[in-house]
């Protein structure tokens, strides 16, 4: 998506097929277990707007690895 690149209206469509390119198919293809894991916000949007899944930010990640060690 490359920042606001892909949310600007000429180039959405090239960001989502860009996404279909690799990201999206490995995405659907991974297991509802594991863990999606995008630090930039634009990417984030993207994964969810290609494949309805939520990403998360590697800090999220980690906060929440860390609560449930407690």
């Amino acid at each position: 998506m490359a920042g606001s690149f892909g949310y600007e209206k000429d180039h959405y469509d090239v960001s989502m097929q860009i996404g279909e390119q690799t990201l999206f198919p490995a995405v659907r293809n991974a297991s509802e277990e594991v863990i999606i894991s995008a630090n930039g916000t634009s990417c984030r949007h993207q994964i969810k707007d290609g494949t309805q899944r939520k990403a998360l930010h590697p800090v999220t990640i980690l906060r929440h690895a860390l609560l449930e060690s407690q």
